[in-house]
């Protein structure tokens, strides 16, 4: 119990606790939407802005968030109005924030000390600040969802009918392509950019295996993020492992046996 004595071991619990609840509703949405691509394409869009806003001088985090949003945002433009495949408007937002970040990186003197954090994730050094941004960002979230669950779901998977009852189609899809590229940013520091798609991923793909429906997938999924993640977290610390490789591991694990428990005959 003297591990719960370290203000940074706290945190990182408290962390985890918000991340699982965000990652759960945004991954559950994006994997329903199979746009578990796109959220790839935005994440490492926010890589150019990492690069830029240590070349300026600037809070990484917060140009990360302008890139993630334009990045986001770009992709439903040129999907919605100029007609170009989805996946190639994101293979080029993709190769264009990760060319940036990398130019900007390479200019900026001297050695970038939490380059690797970003990267890789380190959620034993989030801080105070970090909780306060992640908690309100989460009550944003729930609000959001709570006053506007039906016409987000219509909006995602029936725009047509959407649009013959006059449903801001476009304007609610952009809020909700704004809601996730925040919280992709706000989750690089914690998981990294390399290990973010598995939380936003494994959780809804072992949801999945016992509900089809959005609402009971959301809470299923930050119930089996929250669970994982406090196991990795234990496991990190005790091992000396870090902490979001052991996280995605558990979960691959926790996935493996799911799915090998639901293919086992059931006996009569």
């Amino acid at each position: 119990m003297e591990i719960f004595e370290y203000s940074f071991f706290r945190n990182a619990l408290i962390g985890l606790v918000l991340v699982s609840l965000a990652s759960a509703v945004i991954g559950t949405y994006v994997v329903a939407r199979r746009q578990l691509f796109v959220t790839g394409g935005v994440t490492h869009a926010s890589f150019g802005g990492l690069g830029l806003g240590y070349y300026l001088g600037m809070n990484p985090i917060v140009m990360a968030g302008v890139f993630a949003v334009t990045a986001a945002l770009g992709v439903e433009w040129m999907s919605a109005r100029q007609r170009i495949r989805r996946d190639s408007a994101i293979s080029v937002v993709w190769a264009l924030g990760m060319a940036i970040g990398v130019l900007f990186i390479f200019l900026t003197p001297g050695y970038v000390p939490e380059l690797q954090s970003f990267l890789f994730g380190n959620i034993l050094t989030i801080t105070h600040t970090d909780l306060w941004a992640f908690g309100l960002y989460d009550a944003l979230l729930l609000l959001v969802l709570a006053v506007l669950f039906r016409p987000i779901v219509t909006c995602a998977f029936d725009p047509d009918f959407a649009r013959t009852i006059s449903m801001p189609v476009m304007l609610i899809n952009g809020m909700m392509s704004v809601l996730v590229s925040v919280c992709i940013v706000l989750t690089l520091k914690l998981i990294g950019i390399m290990l973010l798609m598995s939380l936003f991923s494994i959780p809804q793909m072992i949801a999945e295996v016992f509900t089809s429906r959005l609402r009971p997938m959301m809470l299923l999924a930050a119930a089996v993020s929250l669970v994982c993640s406090i196991t990795g977290l234990f496991v990190s610390y005790f091992t000396n492992i870090p902490a979001s490789a052991t996280i995605v591991i558990t979960l691959i694990v926790a996935y493996a046996a799911v799915r090998m428990k639901s293919l086992l005959p059931v006996r009569q």
